[in-house]
């Protein structure tokens, strides 16, 4: 079985929970999440199957967009409810807080820019996992990380909860979102819900719980759930080659293609029936495609 599974991680489930219950399920080693998502937090968890593991970074890559729920008024040591409150805010500051200065300070965090993850995060220092030196009573720094919010649409207001639609680049903490959103506006705030609608091209529409996913594997209808692994490289051009061009580059070959300037440096390559075969990078000092992974021989 290949491709990939567009997964409904519930409340309570890591990542590595769900690759697990997978790989049971389907009773297949090479399975893989594309990208970590918090327990507390469900929605959209693109899972790779056999050979689409292969592909699992460029999905990893892609860009990711959210339901969160935020609450003003405190901050906490992890950023979201699971912490332990730090500080509160003047119930009069508090009260003072406006729909008109939320719309204003959402503006301030469009477009690129520089966002300190957690310190209860998974990023590794020295080796280990920031949450668990954190846990332990280290000392945690942590350095900036250049992110980009395209999209913080308010979609509730209920005084002191905000519900946002987030559209953002991989690498970007919600969680740091609401504190800094929290700090801009000087009365703190915490995450208090969150739900991925979107990781790259998957939608939460068309997701899967894994509960639904084992009823599909008794009734034999799974295969509808299974996106071809291709899925994940759509951003990038397609290139339908010749049988001679095919050989070459089933064997690691570097090869032209009519196009003189690619509209990108990754390209998906089909044979003249469509199969998916491999992902080539354009070599600009040859101008030639090579081969960097042949998923199918």
């Amino acid at each position: 079985m290949d491709g990939i599974l567009n997964i409904n991680k519930g409340l309570g489930l890591t990542s590595h929970d769900v690759v697990a219950k997978i790989r049971k399920l389907l009773k297949q080693k090479r399975v893989g999440h594309t990208g970590t998502l918090d327990p507390a937090a469900s929605g959209v968890l693109p899972i790779c199957v056999g050979q689409a593991t292969r592909v699992a970074e460029y999905l990893s890559e892609s860009g990711k967009a959210y339901q969160a729920e935020i609450t003003f008024g405190a901050v906490t040591d992890t950023y979201d409810a699971e912490g332990t409150v730090l500080r509160s805010a003047e119930p009069a500051l508090l009260q003072a807080l406006t729909l008109s200065q939320i719309e204003e300070a959402c503006a301030h965090f469009l477009g690129p820019q520089m966002q300190l993850p957690p310190r209860y995060s998974a990023i590794k220092i020295q080796g280990q996992p920031a949450y668990k030196l954190a846990r332990a009573g280290a000392e945690v720094v942590l350095t900036p990380r250049p992110v980009e919010i395209s999209e913080l649409t308010i979609l509730d207001w209920q005084h002191p909860h905000l519900t946002l639609a987030v559209s953002c680049s991989k690498g970007t903490y919600i969680r740091s979102l609401a504190y800094d959103l929290g700090e801009y506006l000087g009365c703190g705030a915490y995450l208090t819900g969150l739900i991925r609608t979107r990781s790259g091209p998957f939608s939460l529409t068309e997701s899967v719980t894994i509960e639904e996913l084992a009823l599909a594997l008794e009734t034999k209808s799974i295969e509808s759930y299974l996106f071809p692994a291709d899925t994940a490289l759509h951003q990038y051009p397609a290139l339908y080659l010749d049988a001679p061009t095919i050989e070459r580059v089933l064997h690691g070959n570097t090869f032209s293609h009519p196009t003189v300037q690619p509209m990108a440096d990754l390209a998906r390559i089909y044979n003249e029936d469509g199969q998916f075969l491999a992902i080539a990078t354009w070599d600009a000092n040859q101008q030639l495609w090579q081969p960097k992974k042949v998923l199918k021989s």
